[in-house]
């Protein structure tokens, strides 16, 4: 039992072909680390991680209900990610407000998703691939599709950057030299539904978080500067999916379990560390 448990983890026979084979997954996996690293330092220094969380449901819904129309189910997920970060952009101006638009999106997007997936008679492996990634289901043209997506979002973020951090790290100061909040907020959870979107075909809509929360929380353990905390993420980011994929391959798990798995790693021994400077830091204060 316990071998058969350790082969469907791990099993590396034929794992050159299978690597061969799946590459466009390699490559979408890299954009995506590259994406979800950059864009989880904002939603670190906006504090958004719950809004990720259910721009992730309506996306996932969205998806459903492609999958279940028999149309592009990419482009449902993006045009479920998109309204639910219009609804959030739109209403949920302070932190306040912007928990509880999530914290209604999310059953509302995740029942949806569910009814959709119910009615849904194909593949059971369409369906759990929604929710925990597959990675058979990248080919090239989604990898191109990737690709044009990260560009976008990358793009867009370069262009608002600046009066971007800077309304998040001290929106007062911002708001009295007339940084436009409201329209910056607005760009952002649109430039974040898009990336929330291309995550969820990799990791999967319950797992998104292990994308664009955890290496930008791990790589702000380690250092406060922006530019230095966007390349770590980035690291941390395609390490855990490109790593997660390569282990994937080895076996008939799911990809998000092992990408989670490397990303909470990294992040425990990001926080090690952290905690010693800190440590250190005060001592040398004291002394």
């Amino acid at each position: 039992m316990n071998a058969n448990l350790w082969e469907r983890v791990f099993s590396f026979e034929d794992y050159g072909e299978l690597l061969d084979l799946l590459w466009p997954s390699l490559v979408a996996g890299a954009v995506l680390g590259v994406v979800g690293g950059v864009i989880g330092v904002v939603v670190m220094a906006r504090d958004m991680g719950f809004a990720v969380h259910g721009i992730s449901e309506l996306s996932f819904a969205g998806a459903s209900a492609a999958l279940l129309l028999g149309v592009d189910v990419v482009g449902g997920s993006v045009v479920g990610a998109v309204v639910a970060a219009l609804v959030l952009g739109l209403l949920g101006a302070g932190a306040r407000e912007r928990n509880a638009v999530t914290g209604v999106l999310m059953p509302f997007g995740l029942g949806l998703g569910i009814l959709f997936l119910s009615l849904y008679q194909g593949r059971s492996a369409n369906k759990f691939g929604l929710l925990t990634g597959q990675i058979v289901a990248v080919d090239g043209a989604k990898v191109t599709t990737m690709i044009v997506g990260a560009a976008v979002v990358l793009l867009g973020l370069a262009l608002i950057w600046r009066p971007l951090m800077f309304a998040s790290t001290d929106p007062w100061l911002a708001s009295a030299r007339g940084v436009p909040q409201r329209s910056l907020s607005v760009a952002f959870v649109v430039l974040l539904g898009l990336a929330v979107a291309m995550a969820i075909q990799v990791v999967g809509a319950l797992l998104v978080l292990s994308l664009l929360i955890t290496p930008a929380a791990a790589a702000l353990r380690l250092t406060a500067r922006p530019a230095a905390a966007v390349l770590l993420s980035v690291l941390f980011a395609v390490v855990s999916v490109v790593g997660g994929i390569m282990l994937a391959l080895a076996g008939t798990l799911p990809v998000s379990p092992y990408v989670t798995t490397i990303s909470f790693l990294i992040w425990i021994v990001c926080r090690i560390v952290g905690n010693a400077k800190e440590r250190s830091h005060r001592l040398s204060t004291a002394a």
